[in-house]
């Protein structure tokens, strides 16, 4: 009883052994507690209980733990036989376990051991170290409680010991310099080796005396100087050098640093004058003398003695050379002051030391002027710019030459020597001024050509002058009346409104820097058409996509400005059906092409034809005019139907064929135009086989620009001229091979007989 249910025990009802059940830990359960109980079979049944305590015995089911599996250290290699280095840890959960520690492996040369003492194993150095041997030890430990074990590993680092000295490589350093040795350069580096490692083997330079000329760099023994040397002050110095390492105790060494000082050609030479001046006259020959220079140098011997010298372009370009001892310059070539009117020049006085010093000395060369250039004007040929309506007597320009001589060399004089006649124009004679002595008008003459001519004495020179006059708003935009002759072929198979620009307003400007603005001043309230105000294009409003014809008259304004002016625009709508397209005739006109025949032939043409046909000439409807490019010459093609002159109703083609052939020299005469004979019937070439029958066929494009002259904007609609090829009357067929019979079917009704006539 009072048995939890995880009780490794359990009781056997009828015997009463109690049995174990499950594992047993002792290290986890050592005492269990619960009770018993007897109980018979009789009635009442009777019962009895006891308590029972079993105590787990403990046995070796647990091996050591190590409580750090690896373990670091430093050991310095000079440490003592038998010092402490480590100790380490284990533990046994079992009773009564005796653990003893080993080490295992990794005791190089056998220099650690270890013993057991109060639970824990001491490790302690057993032999001298030896940095230089090994370094490191990796020491493997193990634990046993004589069954089971455990391993750790302890990592012990051997440090160096400060066991060597510095030394030098040489007892005694000798060193030569020369006395122009630049501050802050090297003179020498010394050093030491020590044959330890890390601090112990670090070496640190010393100067034992305070020498102000040198210092010592405490880490790479670099002796550098640090004040100017002079051989004329000292001419040797002696160092006293100490390495010392960074070891406990310190260890050090001394060298001692001969430093000789060399002399060197430290003085440069000095001129007798900071500058020299010279001139002459730019038509001196060459190796003519310009003057002398001269220079002293402090220096003895070789060191002192001077030689002259142009270098790296400073003698003017080669215009001039030195004699190297005497020092005297002259030119090399004749020279130009008009290219180089003064020279700079350097030269240099040179000790023959070595290094050799040298010194510059500014020299500037005047070059005096000669009358050797002719007058130069800014091109042969070149254009001056003037205003036109200029004041009659007014300075209008001013033409000018340059003569790249200097004062009374330098004087020009100027004429007019061509294209002057009759005379236009005045010129200065000294400035070089231009007069207008006309009105000058660009619209007249925009260009006057004249040669003139400059004389610096005895010199001349001649340039071509264009004067082009520059235009001014002297003159108002140009426009005359004209129409707009809107075709408007209204078709159920397509929609050909033109919703582009159709053409402009023709308005010209005789100023041709003006701008020109366009607007409609009255009659376009309806805005049927559209104009741009600074290009003048023109387009169709929608409101005119309609099957109506109209008659509009408009008032046009163009304005430059300045100046205006309006002119009268007359819309004409022509809408044109089917049938006036088939009842219609083109005609074709000699030496005639469309912009002329619109400007202005067309009424002559439309009153000539009127004449033709006894019929108004506002009932004559011309829907196409076209180049003709099939034949050589300029043909003219002209499209047209007309309303007969009683019945409403149109000319047939056959009828204006017959009565237009017949007249044609009236209609030649009347209209003033030549009118060549027919050649509009495809069919007169006879292009059917099979005894077809040729049936002209014609279609119409509507989607034709504007055609623009002068005084007409007009939308042409062009005729397609086709053909078809049809059987004579009672055949049909591919080849018009089968004949037709009418009859076959007994059409006829009530006793009736059928009589053929195909």
């Amino acid at each position: 009883t009072g048995v939890s249910a995880d009780t490794p025990f359990v009781v056997n009802s009828a015997t009463g052994w109690i049995t174990v059940s499950g594992p047993l830990d002792r290290e986890s359960v050592e005492h269990y507690f619960f009770g018993v109980e007897a109980r018979d079979h009789g009635s009442p049944s009777l019962s009895a209980s006891a308590s029972v305590t079993i105590t787990v015995m403990d046995v070796n089911d647990n091996r050591p733990e190590f409580t750090q599996k690896e373990y670091f250290i430093r050991l310095n290699e000079d440490a003592a036989v038998g010092t402490s280095v480590l100790s380490v840890t284990a533990i046994d959960r079992d009773v009564n376990s005796a653990i003893t520690y080993q080490i295992t492996g990794g005791n190089t040369r056998n220099r650690f051991s270890i013993s057991t003492q109060g639970g824990m194993g001491l490790i302690t150095l057993s032999l001298p170290l030896d940095y230089k041997q090994e370094r490191r030890y990796v020491l493997t430990v193990t634990a046993s409680d004589r069954t089971l074990r455990d391993n750790c590993h302890v990592h012990i680092n051997i440090t160096d010991a400060n066991t060597h000295r510095p030394v030098f490589q040489s007892a005694h350093y000798s060193v030569s310099i020369n006395e122009d040795r630049p501050v802050g350069s090297t003179v020498v580096v010394i050093s030491a080796t020590d044959d330890d490692v890390g601090e112990n083997a670090r070496i640190t330079y010393y100067l034992e005396d305070n020498v102000p000329q040198f210092r010592i760099d405490p880490d790479s023994g670099a002796i550098t100087l640090q004040a100017e040397l002079d051989y004329e002050d000292q001419v040797t110095y002696t160092l006293a050098i100490t390495a010392k390492d960074n070891g406990i105790p310190q260890k050090a060494d001394t060298t001692y640093v001969e430093i000789m000082v060399n002399d060197v050609n430290d003085n440069a030479p000095q001129f007798v004058s900071p500058h020299y001046q010279g001139m002459i006259s730019e038509d001196a020959p060459p190796f003519t003398s310009v003057l002398q220079i001269s220079a002293t140098d402090r220096d003895a011997h070789t060191n002192g003695r001077v030689q002259y010298t142009f270098q790296n372009g400073e003698d003017g370009d080669g215009d001039f050379t030195i004699e190297p001892t005497s020092g005297i310059i002259r030119t090399v070539r004749r020279l130009d002051r008009e290219n180089v009117p003064v020279y700079e020049l350097t030269a240099y006085a040179v000790d023959r030391g070595i290094p050799p010093q040298r010194t510059p000395v500014h020299i500037q060369v005047t070059i005096q002027d000669v009358n050797d250039n002719a007058p130069v004007f800014p091109a042969e040929e070149f254009e001056v710019l003037v205003k036109e309506n200029s004041i009659v007597g007014s300075v209008v320009a001013q033409i000018t030459a340059v003569d790249p001589d200097e004062g009374p060399n330098a004087q020009i004089m100027y004429q007019i020597v061509e294209g002057n006649i009759p005379e236009i124009f005045q010129m200065d004679i000294f400035s070089g001024e231009l007069t207008a002595l006309i009105d000058l008008d660009y619209e007249t003459k925009p260009e006057y050509v004249i040669v003139v001519q400059a004389t610096s004495a005895p010199l001349v020179s001649r340039a071509t002058v264009h004067i082009k006059l520059i235009d001014q708003n002297d003159n108002s935009p140009v426009l005359k009346n004209f129409q707009i002759l809107f075709n408007n072929y209204v078709s159920n198979k397509s929609n050909t409104f033109p919703s582009g620009v159709i053409g402009k307003v023709p308005a010209y400007d005789p100023d041709v820097s003006d701008r020109l603005f366009y607007t409609f001043e009255r009659g376009n309230e309806l805005h049927l058409l559209i104009v741009n105000q600074s290009s003048g294009e023109l387009r169709l409003s929608r409101k005119l996509d309609n099957n109506r014809p109209l008659v509009a008259s408009m008032l046009v304004t163009v304005t430059d400005g300045i100046h205006s002016v309006t002119a009268q625009c007359v819309l004409r709508v022509i809408i044109i059906t089917e049938d006036m397209l088939a009842n219609s005739i083109t005609v074709r006109l000699e030496n005639m092409w469309q912009e002329r025949f619109l400007s202005p032939l067309l009424s002559a043409f439309l009153e000539g034809v009127a004449t033709v046909l006894a019929t108004p000439k506002e009932d004559i409807f011309i829907f196409n005019i076209q180049n003709d490019t099939d034949v050589g010459g300029t043909v003219l093609n002209v499209s047209f139907s007309a309303l007969a002159p009683r019945g409403g109703r149109y000319f047939s083609s056959e009828e204006l064929q017959e009565q237009l052939y017949m007249k044609r020299m009236a209609l030649t005469g009347a209209s003033m135009l030549e009118v060549l004979p027919f050649d509009d019937n495809v069919c007169l070439r006879e292009p059917c086989q099979n005894y077809m029958k040729c049936i002209s066929v014609l279609k119409f494009d509507s989607s034709a620009p504007f055609i623009a002259s002068p005084s007409t904007l007009f939308r042409p609609i062009h005729p397609i001229t086709g053909l078809r090829c049809r059987c004579p009357q009672g055949f049909t067929g591919d080849y018009c091979e089968t004949e037709i019979n009418l009859c076959y079917s007994n059409p006829c009704l009530n006793g009736g007989i059928c009589t053929r006539k195909e």
